[in-house]
């Protein structure tokens, strides 16, 4: 049946991954954003756990990858950082170590994964339901973490899944419809919840507020990122 599940995080996407056709994780700030800003330039994103940098080295020069790295470099780097990806070169395969985004991304099993953010809710709709067909779709924000690695519910994840709930417009489990509810009730206020938001200001005092405005801008993309083989690609 077409409908759209929704539940949070690793949990979130474990519950679901055999009861769907089709997964959209989604992880606002910044991970699927960073994906859509380089796939819909025609770069490849391999996403890979964060946490262990030789294992991630190792990793991208088996894959033939750059290895991103951490948003905080000097120098223009290549990094989990939207804004640094904005030039990066058609063709580019850059390994990118996530905390959220990339292991939630490779926690899919054999059910297909697209990456959804405000800016390419309803390009992610359309494909998830070309993707699911009479199936179900489940979107998973990915929230954060707390320090014990407890997740903690971000409200610009909440929004981002709610917006791409409702693209999908089907319909929705209880869970998926307070997400897309959440983000039709926000509507003119949400640049300002996000902003204002835990992650977002943790992003602005940390010197990335660009990071943030190009979180913020809806529906400027096209592009869905889907991945198949460990890689994000347009799907």
């Amino acid at each position: 049946m077409a409908q759209v599940l929704a539940e949070w995080g690793m949990a979130g996407i474990e519950a679901l991954r055999d009861r769907v056709a089709a997964l959209v994780v989604v992880d606002v700030l910044s991970f699927c954003t960073a994906v859509d800003v380089a796939v819909s330039r025609s770069a490849q994103i391999l996403p890979f756990p964060y946490g262990d940098p030789a294992a991630a080295k190792l990793a991208a020069e088996r894959a033939g990858a750059l290895l991103a790295r951490p948003r905080r470099a000097a120098g223009g780097q290549l990094s989990l950082s939207p804004a640094s990806l904005l030039g990066i070169p058609a063709g580019t395969r850059l390994m990118l170590p996530s905390p959220n985004g990339s292991r939630l991304s490779l926690a899919g099993g054999g059910t297909p994964v697209l990456a959804g953010c405000l800016r390419n809710a309803a390009a992610v709709a359309r494909a998830a339901r070309g993707l699911a067909g009479d199936g179900a779709i489940g979107v998973i924000p990915a929230g954060e973490r707390w320090p014990d690695g407890g997740l903690r519910p971000a409200i610009e994840d909440l929004i981002g899944a709610g917006a791409v709930i409702d693209a999908l417009d089907l319909p929705c489990s209880p869970e998926a419809q307070v997400m897309r509810d959440a983000c039709r009730t926000a509507g003119a206020d949400i640049p300002q919840l996000i902003r204002e938001s835990v992650s977002g200001r943790e992003l602005t005092e940390g010197g990335f507020p660009r990071d943030v405005a190009l979180a913020l801008e809806r529906e400027v993309s096209a592009t869905a990122p889907l991945l198949a083989e460990g890689v994000y690609r347009a799907g």
